[in-house]
């Protein structure tokens, strides 16, 4: 097993519970009067397959769960069905995507965690203090994971939005344009893109539990699998809503940078041209024609300086008024 791997196993018997050797899970599967519960986190190949002996599960199962980055899906097999979905959770001010692939047999739900999250007590505190009538079994177990699974991306979307508020107010408050605010904006963006395409397939395996596995989504459970899914929707819509204002948040600081942009230009522009003025005139008696009558004129210097000066001071306030400078 790889260094900082767990393994918890317990049984559900009756009202008790009690854990169990990862080596004696093959004496409990199959026995309808016990339910088995078994969550392995970081846990390496060999550990996997000897999980797949004890449980007898499909080879091609084992190898998804041993390979990481599966995309969310949910897979059919004779003896079980294996799921694969994508957690999410800020870690250190930074989002963190992992896995968790379930096993789920006739008693028993194997959750195969690749994360750095903390281990899913929750679900075993519910098994133990489920609702009267209900029974720790396969589909309420189940549940159980999914749940919580969807739930945790709340908190995260909620600190999302509490980071594209900040960010926001920032451009409402007249925030100088800039890269920075930019780039921030950029990797809210592409975080929430991963975070949809990990929270999106819940939609689908719930679904799909709902429709095509009544074994699963038991009578008395299909409204709690239900809740499942409206909470999948929640949160994808939610994403979604995030993702757009954010795309029109970058929308709205690119056209304030090309904004600020044309102003400086059209400043430059405005100066250039109160400085032409003086430039053209100056240069006109800076040629060496021979017939100049105005240069013996004995108030020509100060008449042409004051003409000048005074077309650069209406040129000045004609481009003051129209925001050029």
């Amino acid at each position: 097993m790889t260094p900082g791997a767990t393994i918890d196993c317990l049984i559900f018997k009756d009202s008790t519970v009690q854990a169990i050797a990862f080596d004696d899970i093959s004496d409990h599967v199959g026995q309808p009067d016990r339910f088995i519960w078994i969550e392995l986190k970081s846990p390496d190949s060999r550990t996997i397959t000897r999980l797949g002996d004890e449980l007898g599960l499909h080879a091609l199962a084992l190898e998804d769960a041993i390979s990481t980055h599966q995309r969310p899906k949910l897979e059919e097999y004779e003896a079980h069905v294996f799921i694969a979905t994508r957690t999410a959770q800020v870690w250190e001010s930074k989002l963190e995507l992992g896995e968790t692939h379930l096993f789920v047999g006739s008693n028993y739900v194997v959750a195969i965690r690749h994360d750095s999250g903390s281990a899913y007590t929750r679900v075993v505190d519910r098994l133990q203090h489920r609702p009267k009538g209900i029974k720790a079994t396969t589909p309420y177990a189940l549940y159980l994971v999914l749940d919580l699974i969807v739930d945790q991306f709340r908190p995260v979307i909620e600190g999302m939005q509490d980071r594209f508020q900040s960010l926001e107010n920032q451009l409402m408050a007249g925030a100088k344009p800039g890269r920075a605010i930019l780039e921030r904006l950029y990797e809210m963006k592409r975080d929430l893109t991963a975070l949809g395409d990990a929270a999106d397939p819940m939609q689908e395996i719930t679904l799909n539990l709902i429709r095509l596995h009544p074994e699963l989504c038991t009578k008395e459970l299909k409204a709690y699998y239900r809740d499942i899914q409206d909470h999948a929707v929640r949160v994808s819509a939610a994403i979604d809503r995030l993702r757009g204002a954010t795309s029109d948040a970058m929308q709205f600081h690119i056209a304030s940078l090309s904004l600020k942009q044309n102003e400086s230009v059209q400043k430059l522009a405005g100066w250039g041209a109160l400085l032409a003025l003086p430039t053209v005139v100056f240069s006109l008696y800076g040629m060496n024609f021979i017939h100049m009558p105005e240069l013996k004129w004995p108030w020509a210097y100060p008449a042409l300086l004051g003409l000048t000066a005074a077309a650069m001071l209406l040129l000045y306030r004609r481009l003051k008024q129209r925001g050029w400078i």
